[in-house]
């Protein structure tokens, strides 16, 4: 079971089908089954993902996925500009949660260079990944019962995802791709009105999603088309390399937040969300607690918010304050390096992964020394997940895809790059 992606030197469509046929053995001796192309312009595939689908009748016998439409070259392009400068980039991998795709990758980089955030940055990031974590969860949740029907719950999640974007935009001046953190720190401090406004959110926020949750989790429509459909047991998740909900949905609790702590999360208190079944259902739930459970560490951030400063004190590889850098030739001149130079990062590489909404996101960086990477690569939690589909779908019915889909929660931004 192969997962293909899209050949870059063969455009013709007719060529893509053929190639796709191929690939499922559609011969003359197929008799009865028919061969469908779902997507990749379809609003059940989340973007432009295509699925190439055998049919005997309405139940899918072999199903390939075809990627790679939405491909950028995120990882060369990283090649070949300076830290910092791909920062902007990370927004538009997981575009559902730009700011912890931001903190992901500056994690990885301040890896690399040794460097440890002070505590008050820190509990900043915390804010941005469980933000990023709502708003994602948000989205997923509403197109998911979309698909299957049930229009007023895309209403109630969306409003919700607007009072989050609102908070962005006090944060960072953006609404939708952010760059707010930067290698080292974020680009400033949270204003004054960022608390007030972030603890009136979370006090909307809760009945909201108790009413998000009555609608779905006992509506016999929603139950009946996920429950029982779309089962990944627990060793073939682990096999396929999956994570995040759609890990913990098959009753494997496995959150990076607690197996390897980072941004100080070993001191908040909350609860890994584990699902038992596998199932289309239990993904949704896993989803719904999770958001919960991001509420909870929110107020435990509110609470335990530290002083003093946001950025690493590396002044040779950090650019100095802007009052000195107007007033003094040295600064002037230290800043210019910084800026135009990047950081001068040693030789060696590492990896980072980060717990982020879809699962982990990861970042190899092999670095040769000076302010630009040798090699990049980005582990997406998104390709990792789809690339269990053709062992997933066969078996079940064309409308059961929609839920599956739904319910795997995916971004072809970041399976594609």
């Amino acid at each position: 079971m192969t997962f293909t992606t899209r050949e870059i030197e063969s455009p013709d469509p007719a060529a893509r089908v053929a190639r796709a046929e191929a690939e499922l053995g559609a011969t003359e001796d197929i008799g009865e089954k028919m061969i469908l192309n779902m997507g990749p312009s379809h609003p059940a595939t989340h973007g432009v993902l295509r699925l190439v689908l055998e049919l005997d009748g309405e139940t899918i016998t072999r199903a390939t996925p075809d990627v790679g439409y939405l491909h950028r070259g995120d990882e060369k392009i990283a090649e070949n500009m300076q830290y910092n400068q791909f920062v902007p980039y990370t927004d538009r991998l997981d575009y559902l949660a730009p700011l912890a795709n931001n903190v992901a990758y500056a994690l990885a980089v301040e890896k690399l260079m040794g460097w440890e955030l002070p505590p008050r940055g820190k509990a900043i990031r915390v804010i941005c990944c469980e933000l990023a974590r709502i708003q994602a969860h948000l989205l997923g949740i509403g197109a998911m019962a979309l698909d299957l029907g049930a229009l007023t719950v895309f209403m109630y999640t969306f409003t919700e995802r607007e009072k989050i974007y609102n908070l962005c935009e006090v944060i960072s001046g953006a609404r939708f791709t952010t760059s707010y953190t930067r290698i080292g720190g974020q680009i400033r401090d949270l204003p004054d009105s960022f608390f007030p406004q972030l603890g009136r959110f979370l006090d909307d926020f809760v009945p909201q999603l108790d009413e998000i949750d009555s609608l779905l989790t006992r509506n016999r429509i929603f139950v009946d088309r996920t429950r029982g459909v779309g089962v990944i047991p627990k060793d073939r998740a682990l096999a396929y390399g999956l994570s995040g909900p759609n890990l913990r949905g098959s009753g494997i609790e496995h959150d990076l937040r607690r197996k390897h702590p980072y941004l100080d999360y070993e001191q908040y208190d909350f609860e890994v969300v584990v699902g038992t079944a596998g199932d289309g259902y239990d993904r949704y739930l896993v989803r719904i607690e999770e958001m919960r459970q991001s509420v909870r560490i929110l107020r435990q951030v509110m609470e335990k918010m530290p002083g003093g400063e946001i950025n690493v004190a590396d002044w040779k590889n950090m650019p100095p304050p802007k009052a000195r850098v107007m007033t003094k030739m040295e600064e002037l001149i230290h800043h210019f390096i910084v800026v135009t130079e990047g950081l001068d990062a040693p030789v060696g590489e590492v990896y980072f992964g980060a717990e982020n909404p879809k699962g982990e996101l990861g970042f190899y960086i092999n670095s040769k020394g000076g302010g630009v990477p040798h090699r990049l690569k980005i582990r997406s939690p998104s390709f990792c997940n789809l690339s269990i589909l053709p062992e997933l779908l066969p078996g079940h019915s064309v409308s059961d895809v929609v839920s599956i889909l739904g319910s795997l929660d995916f971004v072809m931004g970041e399976c594609d790059r």
